[in-house]
């Protein structure tokens, strides 16, 4: 019979992210920062190619790359509501680490799979974050997906995309559980 570690898996049964909105300061130091991102370059990675970066973004930074989302939405001409909403996610944040999809070119490793690694990088930092005690949540949003703003604000390369940004701070107030996924409805059995 195998070791459990009954931590990490209760940890994992009851993890719930903590919307963006209400997370607020402190936010974690470079020293706590550290561990965690450390935990997040851990992440599944075939071929060993490391497809992934992070970019940590402090408030000065996040000030304006609040600013720039609300030049390019209007440029883009999008709804108010919509600008607002990608500015705010910026503007009114503490601390959020980019995760940015960097693929190699590799004949044996598709650039799906590498997709797949940074999404595993986005996901181990945001359970590091709340494992650590810290509130956290993974967004994207239309900024994200935008090269103008990635490439002037992140300073992406033309291969390089966002894979996510992940919101860590204190939080300031627990959401209630949601509806989760019936297992019944969603795993299929196969004996042969």
């Amino acid at each position: 019979m195998p070791q459990a570690n009954t931590a990490a898996l209760d940890f994992l049964l009851s993890r719930r992210s903590r919307p963006a909105k209400t997370l607020t300061t402190p936010a974690p130091t470079r020293e706590e920062l550290a561990p965690l991102l450390q935990a997040a370059l851990r992440s599944p990675d075939h071929g060993k190619l490391e497809p992934w970066r992070l970019i940590v973004l402090e408030k000065s930074a996040l000030v304006r790359l609040g600013a720039l989302a609300a030049k390019r939405g209007e440029d883009l001409g999008l709804e108010p509501e919509q600008i607002s909403k990608a500015q705010d996610q910026f503007a009114n944040a503490e601390l959020v680490v980019a995760v940015v999809e960097a693929p190699v070119l590799s004949e044996k490793i598709p650039d799906i799979e590498q997709s797949y690694s940074a999404a595993c990088v986005c996901l181990q930092l945001l359970n590091a974050a709340l494992a650590a005690g810290w509130g956290a949540n993974w967004l994207s949003g239309w900024a994200s997906h935008d090269r103008s703003f990635v490439e002037t604000g992140l300073n992406l390369s033309p291969r390089e995309r966002v894979a996510g940004f992940i919101h860590i701070g204190t939080e300031k107030a627990t959401p209630p559980e949601r509806p989760r996924p019936n297992m019944e409805a969603k795993v299929t059995w196969l004996s042969a």
